[in-house]
């Protein structure tokens, strides 16, 4: 049997084996370090677990945490043992609810359980001695009406929804930590040994489960307090609670009921009324210049379209603007280390023209705008000459807008600062989020598709460099933001799956792109397809990247 073993860093070994091997065996035999530790694995692009026996040629690929199967393994097998050891600790009553990512892990709560920091190191050792100990995590697949039957056997008559709803789902992974049992959706690490990196902490009502990150794949992130995004969450809570839908399967009643259009129509109209209130403080705190960022596919255009009008609506009437006008002309960039130009770095704007120009615009001064030409690469003036009046306040949106170096000649209390982004806390079940990841990825590939020709496996192919962009020049800013708006429409992957899924499905598995597709096929297996999305208001955050827009043609 011959193996072509792949591994991160882009080594490639040749190995042969006359008798069934498991990739926990060749990693031994190997002894080669990529410098990252390896969690998981596919064989011929699908996904096995490192202790399954390998009797066929074929080629290995052996994944560290950056690789986003990986992952979400390393997180789920996490998560597991965590729930397991809150009920050592603490009780069997105790019901864990992930609520959320926050401070680079997740913010989860305990219903009939006060969380208190001496629990909290309780159930950090008891985790580190299963880790020490390797326990096993053993797993065994079930087909879907295997897992309904076991459901009404044994009372778990929570979990019943999701496959009642969820039709596109095949089946499950039971699985086993000391006797206790849980239903996953992924393959978990063979033992406890493999989840050495982690951090249990008190916060504020909930417990923090900690790991490591794409961008710190071999260590625990140092904890970043993020009150705005904690703020936004418990907002998107209530919002839940009004709208009664919580979990996947809740959603999933609402279309197959018909409902989809009240909610829509609900879900549209709390955008609404947070839009207006953000221009009413605006408005009361008489600030001038608007700072509007967020990662990729947060909706920031149609946001702050939105805003204006809304700001209008009150009597200001503001200058719309966007950073990319102010990219530094293509053949003044320095190139980097490899002699590429960056266009994501922050020194790709000219900051000294931005400020100048904003000082000069409050201080009712006209201004030669520029409007950049990304086919020719350079600023060109003359066509956007503008000055303001004493009360009109300037929105600009850009991925920078948030960074400190951008306004750094701007005066702090002519400021205000909003960050966006569709934070979901859409629950499949209690002990499964839906990865705010994910759904943008999903936003990114249906516009891109329609806008730009591009095909689903460009999307999944681009991504990493997107989130990596994303961990340099976005999220570290975040906290700078004075408000938060969650761009997050509550219905969307019931409407997205329609549009997203026929794209993935010409990922064939012949492609690089093809795990990652069947990964998010899988995923969106748990939601119901709304056919009729006409009801969705032309101004709607979502029309951005499904079509119909008339904020953004």
């Amino acid at each position: 049997m011959k193996l072509e073993l792949h591994w991160s860093d882009g080594t490639i070994l040749t190995k042969e084996y006359s008798d069934a091997v498991t990739p926990e065996m060749i990693l031994q035999d190997i002894g080669y370090d990529c410098g990252h530790t390896v969690v998981g694995c596919r064989l011929n692009r699908e996904p096995i677990r490192m202790n399954e026996n390998i009797t066929e040629d074929g080629v290995l690929e052996l994944l560290d945490i950056r690789d986003a199967y990986a992952n979400m393994s390393y997180q789920t097998s996490l998560i597991f043992l965590y729930i397991h050891a809150v009920h050592t600790v603490i009780g069997r009553n105790v019901q864990v609810k992930v609520e959320n990512s926050l401070s680079k892990g997740l913010f989860t709560t305990l219903h009939g359980a006060r969380p208190e920091e001496r629990a909290a190191r309780k159930i950090q050792a008891y985790m580190e001695e299963q880790v020490r100990k390797c326990v096993p995590i053993r797993e065994t697949w079930h087909t879907r009406e295997e897992i309904l039957r076991m459901i009404t056997e044994e009372g778990g008559r929570n979990r019943l929804p999701v496959y009642e709803t969820a039709p596109d789902i095949t089946g499950s992974y039971v699985c086993e930590i000391n006797g206790e049992k849980d239903i996953f959706y992924i393959h978990m690490v063979p033992h406890c040994g493999y989840l050495k990196l982690f951090e249990v902490r008190r916060y504020r009502g909930g417990l923090l489960l900690r790991f490591p990150h794409l961008k710190y794949p071999d260590r625990v992130p140092p904890f970043e307090e993020q009150k705005v995004l904690y703020g936004a969450f418990s907002e998107e809570t209530q919002w839940q609670k009004l709208m009664q839908v919580r979990y996947a399967w809740e959603l999933n009643r609402t279309v197959e009921n018909g409902k989809a259009e009240e909610l829509i129509m609900l879900s549209e109209a709390l955008h609404e009324k947070k839009i207006a209130n953000i221009a009413e403080t605006i408005r009361k705190k008489k600030k001038r210049i608007i700072l509007i960022a967020g990662p990729s596919s947060s909706g920031k255009t149609s946001f702050a379209r939105r805003l204006c009008i809304q700001l209008k609506v009150l009597g200001l009437d503001p200058l719309y603007l966007g950073t990319d006008d102010y990219f530094v002309d293509r053949d003044e960039m320095v190139p980097d280390e490899k002699g590429e130009l960056d266009f994501e770095t922050i020194e790709a704007v000219d900051m000294e023209l931005f400020g100048r120009q904003m000082n000069a615009l409050l201080n009712g001064e006209t201004v030669d705008i520029p409007e950049f030409d990304f086919i020719e690469g350079k600023k060109n003036y003359g066509r956007r000459i503008v000055s303001i009046a004493d009360d009109q306040p300037i929105v600009i949106e850009g991925i920078h807008a948030l960074n400190p170096r951008l306004t750094s000649g701007i005066k702090n209390d002519q400021k205000y600062r909003i960050y966006i982004s569709p934070l979901t806390q859409l629950n499949i079940d209690r002990h499964h989020r839906v990865p705010t990841t994910d759904a943008r990825m999903l936003r990114r590939m249906v516009r891109d598709h329609r806008t730009r020709g591009r095909d689903a496996a460009q999307t999944i192919r681009e991504w990493p460099s997107v989130r990596r962009g994303e961990e340099t020049w976005i999220f570290p800013f975040n906290s700078e933001a004075d408000m938060f708006f969650n761009s997050h429409c509550l219905y969307e992957l019931a409407v997205l799956k329609k549009y997203a899924k026929p794209l993935l499905k010409e990922i064939t598995p012949d492609m690089p792109e093809y795990p990652e597709a069947q990964r998010m096929l899988e995923f969106l297996a748990f939601f119901a397809e709304l056919e009729d999305d006409s009801v969705i208001l032309n101004n709607s955050i979502l029309r951005e990247f499904i079509g119909g827009s008339i904020l953004v043609k």
